[in-house]
C-alpha cells in the first residue's frame, strides 16, 4: 500500500534520532518542520537536509509556548523526540521539568490540531525489573527515589501515562516507543550518546576505556537505521495507534564485550586498556543503582509494525567507529 505523504513536525530534530529520522522522511517525500533549541543537538547533523525544499528548521524551545503558537496548524503528525536525559549528565530538576512540561506542551499542540502523536520513550522505564526479556505489558520497577538516575525513567514513564491519557480524553492517536541502545552516525560524542560514543572517543585519543562498575552488566544495542525504521513504521501505520512498542535489537552483551568489540577496530587493539570505575566515583557521592540486565522482547514490533533490527552489532559498530573517526579528524583540521 502506497504511503500517503504527510506534513510532519519533529521536536529535537537536530539531535541523533531527529536528524536521522528527518533524512528518512525527506527521502520518502514528506514535508517536515523541525524544532530544536540546539542545547544538545547540532546544525552539523542537519547539513544534508537544511537546504531541502521540503524541510523547514525552527530554532526554538518547546517549553516556550510562543514557539508553538507561531507554528503552522496543518500538521498530520508530531514525532516528539526532544528530551533531557539521565541526570548524571546534568541537573535532576531539569530532567523532570523539561521532559514533563515539554511533553505536555506538545500534547496540547497535538490536541489543538487533532493529529497523531508519537512519543519517544526509553528502555529505562523498565527500571529494576527482573522479568526478562522486557515486554511492553510487563512491570516497570523503579529503584530508590533518592537515586537521581531514576528521575529520567520516572519522567518518561509520566510522559507515557500523560500521552495515553490525552488519547483517551481527546481522541487523537498516540504511539509510545521505548528505545533500546540506539547508536550510529550523529550520535552525541559523550556519555549522553551512550557508552559506545565514549569508548570510540577514548580509542581515537589513545586513552583507557572507562567502564562503570564491573562491566558485567548487559545491554542491547540498535544501529540507528533499524531504530528509524521502527519510528517510521509506528508513525505511518494506523495499526500502531494506541500501542507501546519496544524498538531495539535483542542481542544481549556485557559492557566489557562491547568495549572489546570496539577496541578491535583500533589500529593497535593490543594497546587498548580498560579502567573499571566504581559507581561512587561517577555519582559524585550520590547514591547510584545500575540495571544489571536490559534486553527487549521485540515480538510486538515484528508482528504489528513489521520491523526488526537487521544490522549485526559488529557491522553497525564498525560503521559508527569510521564515522566518529572522520568527525574527529575534521575537528583536528579546524584547530
Amino acid at each position: 500500500m502506497k504511503t500517503i505523504l504527510k506534513r510532519i513536525l519533529i521536536t529535537g530534530v537536530a539531535g541523533f534520532l531527529g536528524s536521522n529520522l528527518l533524512e528518512k522522511l525527506l527521502r520518502e517525500g514528506h514535508h517536515v518542520t523541525g524544532v530544536d533549541n540546539l542545547s544538545m543537538g547540532s546544525l552539523n547533523n542537519l547539513e544534508n537536509s537544511l537546504d531541502h525544499s521540503n524541510f523547514t528548521f525552527i530554532k526554538g524551545d518547546i517549553l516556550e509556548k510562543a514557539v508553538l503558537e507561531n507554528l503552522d496548524d496543518t500538521f498530520d503528525l508530531i514525532v516528539h523526540l526532544a528530551a533531557y536525559k539521565i541526570p548524571r549528565y546534568g541537573n535532576t530538576l531539569d530532567t523532570l521539568k523539561i521532559n514533563s512540561k515539554g511533553t505536555e506542551n506538545m500534547l496540547e499542540f497535538a490536541r489543538k490540531l487533532n493529529c497523531k502523536f508519537v512519543l519517544a520513550s526509553t528502555s529505562d522505564v523498565y527500571g529494576m525489573s527482573t522479568d526478562l526479556p522486557f515486554a511492553e505489558n510487563g512491570n516497570c520497577v523503579m529503584g530508590d527515589s533518592k537515586v537521581p538516575r531514576w528521575s529520567y525513567a520516572v519522567s518518561k514513564l509520566f510522559d507515557e501515562h500523560m500521552s495515553l491519557a490525552y488519547m483517551e480524553a481527546y481522541g487523537f492517536p498516540v504511539v509510545v516507543l521505548r528505545f533500546f541502545g540506539s547508536y550510529g552516525p550523529n550520535q552525541h560524542l559523550s556519555w549522553w550518546g551512550g557508552p559506545q560514543s565514549v569508548f570510540i572517543d577514548c580509542i581515537l585519543k589513545n586513552k583507557n576505556i572507562p567502564i562503570h562498575g564491573d562491566g558485567k552488566q548487559t545491554r542491547s544495542f540498535t544501529f540507528v537505521s533499524d531504530t528509524i525504521e521502527g519510528i517510521y513504521a509506528a508513525a505511518m501505520k494506523p495499526e500502531a495507534d494506541g500501542e507501546i512498542f519496544n524498538i531495539g535489537g535483542d542481542r544481549e552483551i556485557t559492557i566489557l564485550e562491547l568495549a572489546r568489540i570496539i577496541s578491535g577496530f583500533s589500529d593497535c587493539p593490543e594497546k587498548t586498556e580498560i579502567t573499571l570505575i566504581p559507581y561512587n566515583e561517577i555519582s559524585k557521592g550520590r547514591k547510584y543503582q545500575d540495571v544489571r540486565r536490559r534486553i527487549p522482547d521485540t515480538k510486538k514490533a515484528r508482528e504489528i509494525l513489521g520491523v526488526a533490527a537487521k544490522t549485526p552489532l559488529e557491522d553497525g559498530l564498525r560503521l559508527t567507529f569510521e564515522w566518529q573517526k572522520k568527525i574527529s579528524m575534521e575537528k583536528k583540521e579546524l584547530v
